[in-house]
C-alpha cells in the first residue's frame, strides 16, 4: 500500500532522516519545550535507518562526549582540571565531579576528547569517550 505524500512534507522527512543523532536529540528538546510534543515512547523521536551495508560501511567517529566517569582517591585534583577544562566555578566544577558521570565536552574532535581524557587521567580521574 503506498501512501501520497506532498512534496513539502516529503522534504521535512528527507531533512529529519538525514540528521545526526545529536541534531536529532536538539530537535526533539526544541519540540517538547516549543510545542510539547513529546518523542514516543521507547527511544527517540527519530528512528535511523541503518547504513547500506550495515556496520561495515559505518562512518569513523569524529566527534566526541568526554564524560568524567569517577575521581579517585584525588578528588581535589580532578575538580582543578575539571574546572580548567570547563570554565566552571569552582563549586561547579564540584559538583560536576561528584555527580558522576558528567559530560566535560560535548562534540569535541578526537584530538580535543584524547587530550581531556589525559589530564584527566592524569589527575587521578577515569573519563569515557561516547
Amino acid at each position: 500500500m503506498s501512501v501520497e505524500i506532498a512534496e513539502d512534507l516529503k522534504k521535512i522527512g528527507d531533512d529529519i532522516a538525514g540528521l545526526t543523532l545529536k541534531d536529532a536529540k536538539a530537535l526533539s528538546d526544541y519540540l517538547e519545550d516549543e510545542h510539547g510534543i513529546k518523542a514516543a515512547a521507547g527511544g527517540g523521536a527519530v528512528m535511523m535507518a541503518p547504513a547500506e551495508g550495515g556496520a561495515a560501511a559505518a562512518e569513523e567517529k569524529t566527534e566526541f562526549d568526554v564524560v568524567l566517569t569517577g575521581f579517585g582517591d584525588k578528588k581535589l585534583n580532578v575538580v582543578k582540571v575539571v574546572k580548567n577544562i570547563t570554565g566552571a566555578s569552582l563549586m561547579d566544577a564540584k559538583k560536576m565531579v561528584e555527580g558522576v558521570p558528567a559530560t566535560l565536552k560535548e562534540a569535541a574532535s578526537k584530538e580535543d576528547a584524547d587530550k581531556i581524557k589525559a589530564e584527566v587521567e592524569e589527575a587521578g580521574g577515569s573519563v569515557e569517550l561516547k
